[in-house]
C-alpha cells in the first residue's frame, strides 16, 4: 500500500532523509519512530505530497507521490502534527467542509460525516464551536477529517503529542479500530504508543533507517537486556565463576541491589544475561542450591523497545540489512 525507496530530502547542505527505503502493507498499522529531528516528519511531508523528494521514489495505492499528486491525496488522509482546524466552525460543519474538499459527492457526504463522527465518538459534540474543545477532542476532530472520505492510507504525524494519559489511551484505541480497513503509518517518538498500537516498526535516525521489525522482535534481538536478576546469599565471586560456564549464559556481572537501597550482611545481588532463545533458569537454580547458596529473588528481566530504540540511536548503529525486509533477531544481534 505504500512503498518508499531511496528516499532523500536535502535541504541545501543539510540532509533531513538519506536514502530512506520501508514499505507498508495493506491493513498494517506501522510505527515511525525516531528521536525529534531523525526525520520523521520530513518523510510524512513527502508522503502526503507537502515536500517534494530530492531523490528516490515514494507510491501510495499505486501511485507515484511526485507524478500523481492529485490521486495520491485524493488516497490518503493526513494529520500533521498541529492539526489543520478552524476554530470558528463547528465539528460538523468542519467536516462537511473537509468532505467536500476532498471530493466526496454530494449524496454521500452525510453518510461519511456521520460515519466519521460516529467511529472518531464526536456525537455529543457535533455542534460545538472547534475552538471551545478540548486538545483531546481537537486531536479526535483531527483524525475524523483524516478518515471522513475514507482513504486506505492514513497518515498520522504524532497523534498524541501534548495529550494527558486518559486522551492518549482513548486516541490510541481509536487509531486501533481504524487497522484492518485501512492503512496506517504513524509518526511518534513516543515508545509505549508504538508497543501498544503498531503491528510493525521502522526506527530512523538521523535521517536514515535502522531497523524494521515487529516490536517483539525488536525486544527478543537485543541479548544485552534478556536474562534474570538474582539475590542470594554466600560467596558471590564463586557463584559468578560457576554460572559463568552455564551452557546459554553470555555474561554474569555483580549488581548493587534489586530495588535499591541497602543489602542485608552476607548477601549480593548478579546480573545473568543469555544468549539468543536460551533459557537457562532452571540450570541457574539448580547450581546455585547445588552450591549450597540460599537464592532469596530471582526475576526474569527482558529487553525492552526503549531498550533497543536507545541502542540503535545513542550508539548510531545501524542494521545492516534491508530496512524493507523482517529483521531476524540472529541478524539484529551480529550487527549489535
Amino acid at each position: 500500500m505504500i512503498e518508499v525507496e531511496h528516499l532523500s530530502k536535502i535541504y541545501g547542505s543539510t540532509p533531513a532523509v538519506q536514502d530512506v527505503t520501508f514499505s507498508v502493507e495493506p491493513g498494517e498499522i506501522v510505527g515511525f519512530l525516531g528521536p525529534n529531528g531523525a526525520g520523521k516528519t520530513t518523510t510524512m511531508r513527502i508522503l502526503a505530497g507537502y515536500l517534494p523528494a530530492t531523490s528516490g521514489t515514494a507510491r501510495i495505492a499505486g501511485y507515484d507521490v511526485h507524478e500523481n499528486s492529485l490521486a495520491v491525496r485524493q488516497r490518503i488522509g493526513y494529520l500533521p502534527e498541529t492539526p489543520p482546524l478552524y476554530p470558528e466552525m463547528t465539528v460538523e460543519g468542519f467536516l462537511y467542509f473537509v468532505a467536500r474538499l476532498k471530493g466526496v459527492s454530494a449524496g454521500d457526504r452525510a453518510q461519511r460525516v456521520r460515519n466519521a463522527i460516529a467511529r472518531c465518538n464526536l456525537q455529543e459534540k457535533h455542534s460545538v464551536l472547534i475552538r471551545k474543545l478540548s486538545k483531546g477532542f481537537r486531536q479526535r476532530v483531527g483524525i475524523a477529517q483524516a478518515i471522513v472520505h475514507d482513504p486506505p492510507a492514513i497518515i498520522l504525524d504524532e497523534p498524541t503529542v501534548g495529550l494527558d494519559p486518559r486522551q492518549i489511551i482513548e486516541v490510541r484505541n481509536l487509531i486501533k479500530s481504524l487497522a484492518g480497513s485501512h492503512t496506517i503509518i504513524l509518526s511518534t517518538h513516543i515508545l509505549p504508543e508504538v508497543s501498544m498500537t503498531c503491528s510493525r516498526v521502522t526506527i530512523i535516525n538521523k535521517g536514515k533507517i535502522v531497523a524494521t521489525n515487529t516490536p517483539e522482535n525488536l525486544e527478543a534481538s537485543l541479548a544485552s537486556g534478556s536474562g534474570y536478576e538474582l539475590e542470594i546469599d554466600g560467596d558471590p565471586a564463586a557463584a559468578q565463576q560457576v554460572l559463568q560456564m552455564l551452557p546459554g549464559v553470555r555474561l554474569v556481572e555483580s549488581i548493587a541491589s534489586l530495588a535499591g537501597g541497602n543489602l542485608p550482611e552476607n548477601r549480593a545481588c548478579l546480573r545473568v544475561i543469555s544468549e539468543p532463545g536460551a533459557e537457562p533458569g532452571r540450570d541457574i537454580v539448580t547450581v546455585l542450591v547445588g552450591m549450597g547458596l540460599g537464592v532469596y529473588e530471582m526475576r526474569r528481566t527482558r529487553a525492552t523497545l526503549e531498550d533497543v530504540f536507545l541502542e540503535l540511536t545513542t550508539e548510531e548503529k545501524q542494521l545492516d540489512t534491508e530496512p524493507e525486509a523482517i529483521v531476524q533477531p540472529s541478524e539484529v544481534q551480529g550487527a549489535a
